[in-house]
C-alpha cells in the first residue's frame, strides 16, 4: 500500500475487478432465482402465444381441461409417484436402477455421443421446432395443439420441479456419470421424458397410427427417458412421472383436436 504524506493510500483497482465486483450481486441473484426465472420466461411466452391464437381454438382448449376418465387416472397416477418420493425405500429402489443405466456395462465414446444426441428428442425446443415444420406444411390444427401443449406441459413441468424440489442424481450420488453437460435445475419429473411421450400420444393418435407404427413411436418415446438416466441427469422415476405426465397431456392435445374437427366431446 502506498503513502502519501504519512497517509496510506489504497492500491487503485484494476477496471476488470471493479466490473467483476459490480456483477457479482446480480449474478448471484439471477442464480438463486434462476428456477422462478425460468418459470416466468414460459408463462409471458405462453401467454403471448395464446393472445394470437385463434379465438376457437383457445376456447376449445380451455374446455378441454375439464375432466376425462383416463386423463384423470393418469395425474392420480403422476401425484401418487411424486408422493411415492418420501418412501426412503423407493429411493433405494431408485438409485439401483438409476446406476444400472449410467454406470454399468461398457460405455464407449460413440454411445455417449449416441445417447446425447437421443436426448435431445425430448427439448422442448425440438417440440416447438415439429410444430413449425407442420405450420408450414399447412397441418395448422395440430401445429397448433402441438405449440400449446408443449408450452403447457414445459411450464407444469418447471412448475412441479420448483415445488417437489428433488436435487439431480448427481449432486447426492458421487459416483454418478455425466455425459455431456450437467443439467440444470431440479430432477423431478423429466421434461425431456415428458415431452417426448406428449408428442408420441398426440402423433399416434392424429395419424391414426397401426400397432408397428404405434410401438415403434413409443419405443423412441421410451428412449429418451433412458437416456435421462444413461447421462446423469434423472432417476427411474422422475422418467416414470414424465412419462405419464407426458401421455396425459397428449391426451388432452387429441381432446382439442378432436372437438375442434368434429364437435367431440
Amino acid at each position: 500500500m502506498k503513502t502519501l504524506n504519512n497517509k496510506q493510500v489504497p492500491p487503485a483497482q484494476d477496471p476488470e475487478e471493479i466490473v467483476a465486483a459490480a456483477l457479482k450481486l446480480p449474478v448471484q441473484v439471477v442464480n438463486h432465482y434462476r428456477p422462478v426465472a425460468w418459470v416466468a420466461g414460459i408463462t409471458i411466452v405462453l401467454i403471448v402465444f395464446l393472445l394470437i391464437l385463434p379465438a376457437d381454438i383457445r376456447t376449445v382448449f380451455w374446455r378441454s381441461l375439464q375432466s376425462r376418465a383416463i386423463v384423470v387416472i393418469m395425474l392420480l397416477t403422476f401425484s401418487l409417484v411424486a408422493i411415492s418420493l418420501v418412501w426412503s425405500a423407493g429411493q433405494r429402489l431408485d438409485t439401483w436402477v438409476f446406476l444400472s443405466f449410467n454406470l454399468r456395462g461398457s460405455r464407449p465414446l460413440w454411445l455417449d455421443r449416441i445417447m446425447l444426441g437421443f436426448t435431445q428428442i425430448g427439448n422442448g425446443f425440438t417440440s416447438l421446432g415439429i410444430g413449425l415444420v407442420l405450420f408450414f406444411v399447412k397441418d395448422r390444427l395440430l401445429a397448433y395443439v402441438l405449440f400449446l401443449g408443449t408450452l403447457t406441459l414445459w411450464l407444469v413441468v418447471e412448475l412441479v420441479k420448483f415445488v417437489v424440489r428433488r436435487a439431480r442424481p448427481f449432486i447426492r450420488l458421487t459416483q454418478t456419470r455425466i455425459v455431456g453437460y450437467r443439467a440444470r435445475g431440479r430432477s423431478f419429473p423429466s421434461g425431456h421424458t415428458s415431452q417426448s411421450f406428449f408428442i408420441a400420444t398426440l402423433m399416434v393418435q392424429h395419424f391414426h397410427a397401426n400397432a408397428l407404427s404405434a410401438i415403434l413411436i413409443y419405443t423412441i418415446a421410451l428412449l429418451v427417458g433412458i437416456t435421462r438416466m444413461y447421462v446423469g441427469a434423472h432417476y427411474p422415476r422422475d422418467v416414470l412421472a414424465g412419462a405419464i405426465l407426458g401421455s396425459a397431456w397428449g391426451l388432452v392435445g387429441v381432446i382439442v383436436e378432436g372437438y375442434v374437427l368434429y364437435g367431440v366431446w
